[in-house]
C-alpha cells in the first residue's frame, strides 16, 4: 500500500531532472502518473520506468505554452485513468540577461512557461475537480483532498540578479498558488508551492562556457553555473551543498500525502537551509 494509491496525478516538464524524480515517486507511491516533457522522447522513457516498477503513465508530449496543451492534459488524465487528484506544474526553464538587455521574447516567454501556463492548467482543471465533487456528494461520498503544487523559486522569494523575468513569474506563481488556495478550498483542494533552492539538474550543473545548450522550441539557449560560483553558492549552503533532483521530489511529495491534507496556501523552501 502506498500513500497515493489509486490517486491521479499529471506533472508537467517530467521527462527529466526534478519533474521525473515527481513521477518516479508518485508511481512508486501508488499514483498513476500524466507525464509530460517538450520532447517525446524523454517523457516516453519516464513512461517506461514508471512501467518497468510495475505502475501505470501515459505521456503527453509538447509544450505547456501550446494553446490546446491544457486541454489535453488534463483531458488525458480523465480519459486514461477517470480522474484528477494531484496536479504539479513543474515544466519551466531560464533565459536570464540583465533587464536593460532583456527582450520582450525573453520576458513572454518565461512569464509564458513558468505562469501563463500553470494558470491555463488549472482553469482547464476546475471544471473536473467541480464535477468529480459534486458527483461524490450527491453520492453521499466524502470528497478526497485533492492536491495541486505549483514550482516555485527562491528567486520568486528573495529575486535574483539577471532574473528579472524568472523572479517575475515565480513570484506570480505563489500569487496563483494564494488565490487558488482560497478559491478551491470549497472543493477540499489544498494549493500549495515549493520553492527550490540551489538543485544539480541539467541547468545548473552543465559549464557555463557556452559548450551546454538546450534546445527550446527552435532556441539554441546557454545553460549552466560556472563552477567557482557554483562552489561559492554551495558554501553559503548550511547543508554545505546542492539538492538532488529526487530530494527536490521529496519537498513536492511531502504536500501531496494525506499528512498534509489541512495545508494549503503556503510556500515550502527547499534550499538546504538558506534563505534570502
Amino acid at each position: 500500500m502506498g500513500n497515493l494509491d489509486n490517486k491521479v496525478a499529471v506533472v508537467t516538464g517530467s521527462g527529466r531532472g526534478i519533474g521525473r524524480e515527481i513521477a518516479l515517486k508518485f508511481a512508486a507511491q501508488g499514483a498513476r502518473v500524466v507525464v509530460n516533457d517538450l520532447d517525446a522522447d524523454p517523457a516516453k522513457e519516464t513512461v517506461a520506468a514508471i512501467e518497468a516498477l510495475g505502475g501505470r503513465a501515459v505521456a503527453v508530449p509538447g509544450s505547456v505554452t501550446d494553446g490546446d496543451f491544457a486541454q489535453r492534459f488534463i483531458g488525458t488524465a480523465v480519459d486514461a485513468f477517470g480522474g484528477l487528484d494531484i496536479i504539479v506544474n513543474n515544466a519551466g526553464y531560464t533565459w536570464d540577461s540583465v533587464i536593460q538587455k532583456m527582450t520582450d521574447e525573453q520576458w513572454d516567454a518565461i512569464l509564458d512557461v513558468h505562469l501563463k501556463a500553470p494558470f491555463q492548467i488549472l482553469r482547464a482543471a476546475q471544471p473536473v475537480i467541480a464535477g468529480l465533487v459534486k458527483q461524490a456528494r450527491e453520492a453521499g461520498a466524502a470528497v478526497p483532498c485533492r492536491k495541486v503544487v505549483n514550482i516555485s523559486s527562491m528567486a520568486g522569494t528573495g529575486g535574483n540578479a539577471g532574473q528579472a523575468n524568472y523572479s517575475a513569474a515565480k513570484a506570480g506563481a505563489l500569487g496563483l498558488t494564494r488565490a487558488l488556495a482560497k478559491e478551491w478550498g470549497r472543493y477540499n483542494v489544498t494549493v500549495n508551492a515549493v520553492a527550490f533552492g540551489l538543485i544539480k539538474t541539467r541547468l545548473t550543473a552543465a559549464p557555463a562556457d557556452g559548450s551546454s545548450t538546450i534546445d527550446i522550441q527552435g532556441r539554441e539557449l546557454k545553460v549552466g553555473v560556472n563552477p567557482d560560483l557554483l562552489a561559492a553558492m554551495e558554501h553559503m549552503i548550511p547543508l554545505g551543498r546542492a539538492g538532488t533532483p529526487a530530494e527536490a521530489a521529496g519537498a513536492v511529495y511531502l504536500l501531496c500525502t494525506p499528512e498534509s491534507d489541512y495545508v494549503s496556501g503556503q510556500t515550502l523552501i527547499c534550499g538546504g537551509g538558506f534563505t534570502i
